[in-house]
């Protein structure tokens, strides 16, 4: 069932994801809207690759809702689900490639398990997907013969495979060189443009989201501080230092995180939990006497 225009093809509504007692996610509310990118940033343990994992359905919230394409999925079963699952491709932090096949093969396996295509219109298909993430001469080499940045690119390919409405990023330039993630960023742009993919992007990196992003989303211990348009960010990293003191704690918060400075209130309060307290508790005794200093041995 398509998404009308005005329409969000993911929604998240009042989702609270808990660990034991640790709640992670604490009502997070998001829409994702066609074609478009949304970055989904924040320092770690923030929650970001949690919120991912509930979209592709990892996780099941504790509370609240997710839909996709107008439909909710908390409550299908795993068969029905799968249906959700082909709409859509995940590229893994790691670029997740099975070691013992080469690039084609890793390429091709949606198209094995999930269609009945022929093996020659198979074999056309991953050259096309190959060719998009320029990968196409290096098909027949095994995920140990290529680069860092190779096994991302092969990574997308794969997620393109079946022709997803949506691409899922799990930091897709962790562990690579300036030069090769700008090289994964204009791919990313590139594959948006020419494909009208809809991209949900889960990143720290502050170059990469401002160069891809259409909208952005900040997350902070586990609550949503803002979403918008990526020129709003970019206005509010941008003011100057006298201004920013003004702010709340909330938007000076995200302007430290989107300029990368030493200080301001993310590392504020990480020197609030006392030092003694955290290693000894609050019942801890600390002895008043200065030990001797005088030697316990004759000279």
């Amino acid at each position: 069932m398509p998404a009308t225009p005005d329409q969000p093809v993911i929604s998240m509504r009042d989702v609270v994801k808990r660990f034991g007692s640790q709640t992670v996610l604490d009502g997070i509310n998001l829409d994702v809207y066609k074609g478009e990118t949304m970055v989904i940033m924040g320092g770690s343990g923030s929650g970001k690759s949690t919120t991912l994992r509930l979209m592709i359905g990892s996780f099941l919230p504790e509370e609240g809702e997710i839909w996709f394409f107008g439909e909710p999925t908390c409550g299908m079963g795993e068969a029905e689900f799968n249906g959700i699952r082909r709409r859509f491709g995940i590229l893994f932090q790691s670029g997740a490639l099975f070691n013992s096949m080469t690039v084609a093969e890793n390429v091709a396996l949606p198209l094995r398990e999930h269609t009945d295509l022929d093996p020659a219109i198979i074999d056309i298909t991953v050259k096309i997907k190959l060719e998009l993430v320029s990968l196409r001469e290096h098909a027949d080499k095994y995920p140990s013969q290529i680069s860092g940045g190779m096994k991302k690119r092969a990574g997308l390919a794969r997620a393109m495979a079946l022709d997803p409405e949506i691409l899922f990023y799990d930091e897709p330039s962790a562990g690579l060189d300036p030069v090769t993630s700008a090289q994964i960023d204009k791919l990313m742009v590139n594959l948006s443009q020419q494909l009208g993919v809809t991209s949900v992007v889960v990143t720290h990196e502050m170059d990469s989201a401002f160069t891809i992003a259409d909208r952005m989303a900040m997350l902070d211990k586990g609550r949503i501080l803002r979403v918008e348009k990526r020129s709003w960010f970019e206005q509010l990293r941008d003011t100057p230092e006298a201004e920013a003191a003004t702010l709340d704690d909330d938007h000076r918060l995200i302007r430290q995180f989107l300029r990368g400075d030493p200080d301001g209130p993310i590392t504020d309060r990480s020197s609030d939990v006392g030092y003694e307290q955290d290693l000894f508790g609050d019942s801890a005794s600390f002895p008043t006497a200065v030990p001797s200093l005088e030697p316990t041995r004759g000279g």
